[in-house]
């Protein structure tokens, strides 16, 4: 027997950076193109439920794989202060 809260889809985005770019040049860049971003590695992300920021976190590197820790709530605020 399956409950309704199994039926409850929430998408997860883990935020890193931002970047603007001309539409064209985005409409150039081909598989496997760059897109650079203004945060890095070792910035702090956000993360996103249904594009709602809910945490912070950091990346975690471990040779290929790519994972994120939780570090902190997230401030409602500071998010949609970033947006430019």
């Amino acid at each position: 027997m399956s409950s309704q809260i199994d039926s409850v889809e929430i998408e997860i985005t883990v935020l890193l950076g931002r970047s603007k770019i001309p539409m064209q040049q985005l409409l150039r860049m081909g598989r496997g193109a760059v897109i650079p971003l203004d945060a890095s590695e070792y910035d702090e992300v956000w993360i996103l439920a249904n594009n709602h920021p809910i945490a912070r976190g950091e990346l975690v590197i471990d040779g290929e794989r790519v994972s994120v820790s939780i570090t902190g709530a997230a401030q409602v605020e500071d998010y949609y202060a970033t947006e430019q």
